[in-house]
């Protein structure tokens, strides 16, 4: 059984526009939870995947994406 951690990113989000293109990113690839807080630009996601996947996934939204590490 793979373990999902919870990672949290900080994404250049200032809008819903921006919110919604990163769910349907994370949507598309499948077999991940998330969780975006557009206020604190945090987008929080639990996943087995690779965090290098994650993030090069984010940043097709084209905005900056910042790595905070599993909380």
């Amino acid at each position: 059984m793979s373990v999902h951690r919870k990672h949290e990113f900080e994404v250049a989000m200032t809008c819903e526009g921006c919110s919604g293109a990163i769910t349907r990113i994370l949507n598309k690839m499948g077999d991940v939870k998330f969780e975006i807080d557009l206020p604190k630009k945090l987008v929080w996601i639990e996943s087995d995947k690779d965090v290098d996947v994650l993030m090069t996934a984010l940043q097709k939204s084209g905005k900056e994406v910042k790595y905070n590490g599993t909380k």
